[in-house]
């Protein structure tokens, strides 16, 4: 018993020290496990701080960017050199730059008390309405439109309009963003280019190409409601004698007078213009026979009393005019009836009009003319025209490195070969000339181009008219076709006869320098045969002056033919040009041209022309 209660006591503490010990591991434990707790609650804290300093970082960021982006914003828009503006849907200025206030002429006030539609021209408010629309529908991202804005001042300015939608983040339309660049000076520029291209540089007046179309509009007027009305070609008499007495210039001055003398005898309702170099051609509008008879003797009789004031002379000028009424006639059968009918006045005596009749036969006239012109243009398409070549001596080497380029055509009928004056006038006349020289100039660097792979390296001499010189599109013509072809364009001469009708001498002048410019050549024909030459020697850079035939004919024979050659050798030895003469028939004409030193002669003596590719390109 004694042991047993001995060992009792031993126990009971030992117990109770385990307990203890028990309690205090599950109290450790308990206090580990919330030390832990503490710890991920710590880290989580620390975490969800820096987030919130990451977040507060990019929110403080973002506000910059936007600051930035705002600040780029206001910059582009105050100082963009285009005018700006923000405005609400009711049309309203919200804002609005110094450009846009600049090109209005009004201040900021001043465009914030009004509104865009307000300052827009009445023709054109409503001119962007359906795209106005489809821009508030989501239908297109922007659209542009040019309207005119009244000015400050009171004129009205062109402005290229831009319009962009701004929304809110649920799409909803909030402002407009319009954009306003000043046309005014382009749109000045277009009209005045439309300008050009339907009016006579020299008088103002509308030109060919224009009163074609007017004819034609005429033309179909008449078709319908029956109305009569009438054409008139005027032509000045003796023209080109002004021309070789005077200058050009005398002549310019008096096309100009004459310009303004027929425009105050004709009605506001009648048109107008210079179809030629000395040819004018009037539209009247609802008018009978009597009264077109009426008015052609008018003008006729104040032509007859009008003078001319050049410089210190003063000389009067007739005129022939050819009358033709509509009469169920095309608008080309009218001018040419008018044109037939001018050259009948000149016949008579000149200084007079004449009608055109067709109870007397002349309407089959007519129809053959327009039947000629047709089949020019039908031998164009089908390539039936055909170039010759006659042969230039160089009188210093005694060899032929060049020929001038002249122009057959093949009738359609017979085969035969046509000379250029059964074809060339009614080209000239009815406004062909420039596609046959185009023609021309084509075929002629072509061949040099062939030429020049076959290893022969010869000069072309073409002839173009004055109306060709005088037209800006030639000039393109020939600069695209020496591209294409690669040549050297020195081997390419271009011919303006001294007696060639220039139309427009400013067009002419670029035509020159720029083909010059290119490397091309120019030859004045002719030279010597009239006061012309020394206008166009002033005006225009020429390298060769081809002596006029009549003073090479009977040089053999005439001191004083001799004397002008020598002259004209001595004014382009002066000048740096080169000469050449012309119908050279025989050996001792050639010897005296080389003794007075001209460069190059050509003529039958030298060479009859023939076909230029059995001359260049062997079988």
């Amino acid at each position: 018993m004694g042991t047993k209660r001995s060992r009792d006591e031993h126990e009971a503490p030992r117990k109770r020290l385990t307990s203890r010990a028990t309690a205090l591991e599950r109290v450790l434990g308990e206090h580990e496990r919330a030390e832990k707790q503490l710890a991920a609650a710590n880290a989580e804290l620390r975490r969800r701080i820096a987030e919130g300093e990451r977040l507060e970082t990019e929110r403080r960021a973002a506000e910059r960017d936007l600051r930035e982006v705002h600040a780029r914003f206001e910059s582009a828009f105050a100082n963009a050199p285009i005018g700006m503006a923000l405005v609400d849907m009711e049309g309203r200025w919200l804002q609005v730059n110094d450009a846009l206030c600049r090109i209005t002429g009004y201040t900021r006030a001043e465009l914030k008390a009004t509104t865009l539609r307000a300052l827009t021209h009445p023709e054109d408010v409503d001119l962007d309405a359906g795209s106005l629309q489809e821009l508030v529908d989501g239908r297109t991202p922007s659209y542009q439109i040019e309207k005119r804005y009244r000015h400050a001042w009171g004129h009205y300015v062109w402005g290229l309009l831009t319009v962009s939608l701004v929304r809110d983040d649920r799409g909803r339309a909030l402002h407009l963003v319009s954009q306003v660049q000043d046309i005014s000076e382009r749109k000045e520029l277009a009209q005045r280019l439309e300008y050009l291209i339907d009016h006579d540089f020299l008088t103002g007046l509308v030109n060919r190409r224009r009163f074609e179309q007017e004819l034609s509009r005429e033309a179909e007027r008449v078709a319908r409601y029956g109305a009569p009305s009438a054409v008139l070609v005027i032509d000045l008499d003796n023209f080109k004698d002004v021309n070789d007495a005077f200058g050009h210039k005398a002549g310019d001055d008096l096309l100009k007078g004459v310009a303004g003398a027929v425009r105050h005898r004709i009605r506001q309702t009648d048109l107008l213009a210079r179809i030629g170099g000395d040819e004018f051609a009037v539209l009247l509008p609802q008018t009978d026979i009597d009264q077109a008879q009426v008015a052609a003797d008018g003008l006729v009789k104040a032509m007859g009393r009008h003078v001319a004031v050049l410089g210190d002379r003063s000389i009067h000028v007739t005129a022939s005019v050819g009358l033709a009424m509509f009469d169920g006639l095309s608008a080309a059968e009218v001018l040419a009836c008018a044109d037939l009918a001018m050259y009948e006045a000149k016949q008579a005596g000149r200084n007079r009009f004449a009608l055109y009749d067709p109870a007397r036969g002349r309407r089959e006239r007519v129809s053959a003319r327009l039947a000629e012109v047709e089949s020019l243009r039908t031998a164009l398409a089908e390539d039936r025209f055909v170039l010759y070549g006659q042969p230039i001596l160089d009188l210093r080497e005694g060899a032929v490195r060049r020929y001038e380029v002249l122009l057959r055509l093949r009738d359609e009928e017979s085969g035969e070969l046509l000379a250029p004056n059964r074809f060339l006038y009614v080209a000239e006349r009815l406004g062909l000339i420039q596609d046959i020289d185009g023609w021309v100039v084509r075929r002629a660097i072509e061949l040099i181009a062939e030429l020049e792979r076959a290893g022969r390296r010869l000069v072309l001499h073409v002839n173009l008219s004055g109306r060709s010189i005088g037209d800006p599109r030639m000039a393109a013509l020939t600069e695209s076709a020496l591209t294409e072809a690669g040549i050297d364009p020195s081997r390419l001469v271009i011919e303006l006869t001294e007696t060639a009708a220039i139309a427009n001498i400013e067009a002419a002048k670029d035509f020159a320098h720029r083909l010059r410019a290119r490397g091309c050549r120019l030859a004045l024909d002719d030279f010597g045969a009239g006061f012309g030459s020394f206008f166009y020697l002033k005006n225009l850079p020429f390298d060769y002056f081809k002596i006029d035939g009549d003073f090479i004919r009977s040089i053999a024979s005439s001191p004083m033919d001799q004397l002008v050659v020598g002259a004209i050798v001595g004014i382009a030895r002066g000048m740096g040009k080169k000469t050449i003469a012309e119908f050279v028939t025989d050996d001792e004409t050639l010897r005296l041209l080389a003794k007075a030193g001209v460069d190059y002669a050509q003529g039958y003596h030298v060479g009859r022309p023939r076909p230029l590719r059995d001359l260049l390109l062997p079988a």
